[in-house]
């Protein structure tokens, strides 16, 4: 009678258990990914690989960049997947105007999906044309082999592009853009024609 018992309970206990899980993936699909986390922006400074859920990254340190090698992540700001959490399909050089939650990220998972077509690669380093007084034209910025995005959250505007094309020059030795333009690719809006130059003015 006993026995009989315990096993009308542990069906129940299974049964109860199946139905969260169900509940769980319908609200938020589980899926595979691999993908790269770090604490600066540029893919910079410590870096955390992830390719299963984390309900609990434990960092102690803000997550502000992310490269996806495959899959759609999602990042949130409490643990479990609690909070406010953002999905993540491409490698984001700074996610800071994507989360909106400051930076901190407690938890992260695959939600299945594959990624999207693959960023543009950029040409060679060399396809900068060096100006003769300060200065450097770049008609397609690219960084770590990839075209550089002109504006990594939500549309691109004129002001994000300008700001991202003054980051793309002090980040190769320059002051700022004193000329730049966008190009839409494949759906994509990246960085175009970024004038750098060394001048205050």
């Amino acid at each position: 009678m006993i026995r009989k018992a315990l096993t009308v309970v542990a069906a129940g206990a299974a049964l109860c258990s199946g139905v969260a899980i169900a509940q769980t993936d319908k609200m938020a699909p589980a899926g595979r990914g691999e993908a790269t986390i770090y604490r600066d922006i540029n893919f910079q400074g410590p870096a955390v690989f992830i390719n299963r859920p984390q309900p609990d990254l434990g960092l102690n340190w803000p997550v502000r960049s992310i490269r996806v090698k495959s899959g759609y992540w999602q990042l949130c700001s409490r643990k479990n997947y609690g909070g406010r959490c953002v999905t993540i399909t491409a490698d984001e050089a700074d996610i800071r105007g994507r989360t909106g939650f400051l930076d901190r990220v407690q938890s992260a998972r695959p939600l299945g999906g594959t990624s999207p077509e693959p960023v543009e690669p950029a040409p060679p380093a060399q396809g900068a044309t060096q100006g003769l007084v300060g200065s450097a034209f770049y008609p397609a910025p690219g960084e770590n082999g990839y075209r550089v995005l002109a504006c990594t959250g939500g549309s691109a505007t004129a002001n994000c592009g300008r700001d991202t094309a003054n980051r793309f020059c002090r980040t190769n030795g320059w002051t700022r853009a004193a000329y730049s333009s966008m190009q839409t690719v494949n759906r994509r809006v990246y960085l175009a024609d970024v004038l750098c130059v060394r001048s205050a003015v």
